[in-house]
């Protein structure tokens, strides 16, 4: 068992090689998208001055925020002025307020760093997490969200995932359907809370959740004839082929759209909402994602946080969501005085690593090897001649890792199985005398010479890469 002393602190977390390897390859795919969408990196400091932070995130996140006390003689007041970052949203606004003439009228953004949250540590819940936010400010355009949904969708595909549903609502229609159902405004947080939970307990629970949170008047019973309608459409569509899913989330779409029209009425704010969501799902059609969204009037997030559109991305069989975001208009404005239009999603990296792990989605030699070529080292002698075809070797591209000492040739292939290193390099006596390169392929078990002459060694380059580029698409496999 560990000794205590050499345990990391409590919700923080050490990451050895292959769990390193892991994150930057996903982060490495998801820049990759976001680039070609036109988003632009941004980072911010780990620490922050604690007025920054302290009210942005209500009265449970302020105490979730990580202060650092004065230093030096202020050490022993007790106060704090500084806090390690809590999200990476509001110093993206402290940026915007900071920096607005030296930023694009529209400004796009991702960004990948830690935060940190004096949160109480669980399983799957951690104090030190990375995020990984993109935004759009300046622009109050459905494109913006159109875009952001397919960026992210992107991503998603581009790491593997497939069964994904990407679920939209608007923070207007939900203050429209509760209104226009008769809930007191004081009771709105209330009632979201329980639809909230619609997908969990289903209508009879959520009809429970709000009689034990006071809303049992007819103000109940209208909300849940409503949402029992909802239930009804979304139980029709799991009914359909799954060849015609496409079809079948549009037309699902367009008959929540209908009940929304006709239960949110002239309710001015939420029929706003309602032709936002309708414009959402018109820009996607262009995007090829519309048909992964689906228009959920129960999905209840960041309720004071949200001034528009809301989004959360969920796997099939998987509790909880791989990201999640929406317009937030008036966040910016507690920096600068005036507000600014913005629109962000944020994909919840550690939860994508541990799906793609479960599902085995990362490509083999990116993730369990560190190198796709081990050179070996014969002898004393030929230990010049080995740092020499291993540098050449990297010089095309492989990651190439040297035996660091002569050893027996049955040590130093237990070692790269060990290691899952797919290659192995060897040149003894007999391949100095010919001028060859002996490859062993670990995983088949056989060994392969190339000629090393000047005019043939492209011959073994040009054989290793195509190696890497891809068995099975994911690169070298690793050995057994």
């Amino acid at each position: 068992m560990p000794s205590p002393k050499t345990q990391p602190a409590r919700g923080m977390r050490d990451f050895l090689p292959a769990d390193v390897r892991k994150r930057e390859y996903v982060i490495s795919v998801i820049k990759q998208v976001y680039e070609r969408y036109g988003f632009e990196p941004l980072e911010t400091p780990a620490v922050e001055n604690i007025e920054t932070l302290m009210g942005k995130y209500g009265e449970e996140g302020n105490q979730l925020i990580f202060k650092i006390l004065k230093r030096g003689e202020h050490e022993k007041t007790g106060a704090a002025d500084l806090a390690l970052r809590y999200d990476l949203t509001v110093p993206l606004a402290r940026v915007v307020a900071q920096y607005q003439n030296e930023l694009p009228k529209f400004f796009k953004r991702y960004q990948i760093q830690p935060v940190w949250r004096a949160d109480r540590p669980a399983r799957g819940r951690f104090r030190e997490f990375y995020q990984c936010d993109v935004d759009v400010l300046g622009s109050q355009s459905m494109v913006v969200e159109a875009e952001l949904i397919a960026a992210a969708s992107d991503a998603l595909v581009a790491l593997g995932f497939k069964d994904f549903t990407i679920r939209l609502n608007h923070r207007q229609v939900l203050t429209g359907i509760l209104d226009q159902a008769g809930v007191a405004p004081e009771k709105h947080g209330d009632a979201l809370m329980a639809l909230d939970k619609m997908d969990k307990v289903g209508p009879e629970g959520v009809a429970r959740e709000l009689r034990d949170r006071g809303i049992v008047d007819e103000s109940a019973v209208r909300l849940m004839r409503f949402f029992e309608g909802l239930a009804g459409a979304q139980h029709a569509l799991y009914l359909v082929d799954l060849v015609d899913a496409g079809t079948a989330r549009a037309a699902y779409n367009a008959d929540v759209l209908g009940r929304l029209v006709e239960f949110v009425g002239a309710h001015e704010s939420g029929a706003s909402g309602v032709d936002d969501l309708r414009q959402i799902l018109q820009f996607s059609k262009a995007s090829d994602v519309a048909a992964r969204i689906k228009l959920d009037p129960t999905l209840a997030r960041g309720l004071a946080y949200y001034t528009g559109a809301i989004i959360e991305i969920n796997v099939a069989d998987l509790a909880g969501s791989l990201g999640g975001g929406g317009r937030y208009d008036n966040l910016v404005g507690m920096f600068l005085g005036k507000d600014v239009a913005a629109c962000g999603f944020s994909l919840g990296l550690e939860r994508i690593i541990v799906v793609m792990s479960e599902r085995e989605m990362f490509p083999p030699a990116l993730v369990s090897s560190p190198a796709d070529v081990m050179v070996t080292i014969w002898n004393e002698e030929s230990v010049n001649e080995s740092i020499a075809l291993a540098n050449e070797l990297r010089s095309r591209g492989l990651r190439v890792e040297l035996y660091p000492q002569a050893d027996k040739i049955g040590n130093q292939i237990k070692y790269a199985n060990a290691r899952r290193i797919p290659y192995v390099a060897i040149v003894g006596e007999d391949e100095r005398i010919k001028h060859e390169v002996a490859i062993r392929d670990m995983e088949r078990e056989e060994q392969l010479r190339f000629s090393f002459e000047p005019t043939a060694k492209e011959k073994l380059f040009a054989w290793l890469n195509e190696r890497k580029a891809g068995e099975a698409g994911g690169g070298i496999k690793p050995g057994a």
